[in-house]
């Protein structure tokens, strides 16, 4: 279950390590991550680390959880009501999210219809030249 409204929190022992130390963290809600996606354009990708790098520079935090992150994510994608435009959100490497509907598949379908080309060759689809495409929100 993802947070209804932005929760900061301090970090807990057992990821001190994951986030380089002690602090805060952001548990983002949905409409928070949402929000956050409608401001990438047409023709434009950010990652899943990208979208928690934003949120933590926003919120002033040490970082952002990503489990929360990807739990507001995919509750964006199952919501068909909604319309923000989740697909522009790959995985780090360029990788296609399994999770949103239709799998990777979906996602790449969804990618192609604004011009993205992709690769199959790899265990999983990716973004072919992603990194030109990145949108880096400063």
């Amino acid at each position: 279950m993802e947070p209804q409204e932005d929760a900061i929190v301090d970090i807990p022992e057992n990821r001190v390590k994951f986030f380089g130390g002690t602090g805060k963290m952001l548990l983002p809600s949905a409409a928070t991550v949402a929000a956050l996606i409608k401001k990438i354009p047409e023709h434009r990708l950010i990652t899943t680390n990208g979208l928690c790098q934003e949120l933590t520079r926003q919120f002033k935090v040490r970082g952002t959880c990503p489990v929360t992150t990807q739990k507001a994510l995919q509750a964006m994608a199952h919501d068909s009501s909604k319309n923000v435009a989740y697909w522009r959100v790959i995985k780090s490497n360029g990788g296609l999210i399994a999770r949103f509907p239709g799998g990777a598949e979906g996602h790449a379908k969804l990618l192609k219809e604004e011009g993205f080309t992709m690769d199959f060759k790899g265990k999983t689809p990716k973004v072919k030249n992603f990194q030109e495409s990145l949108l880096h929100l400063d």
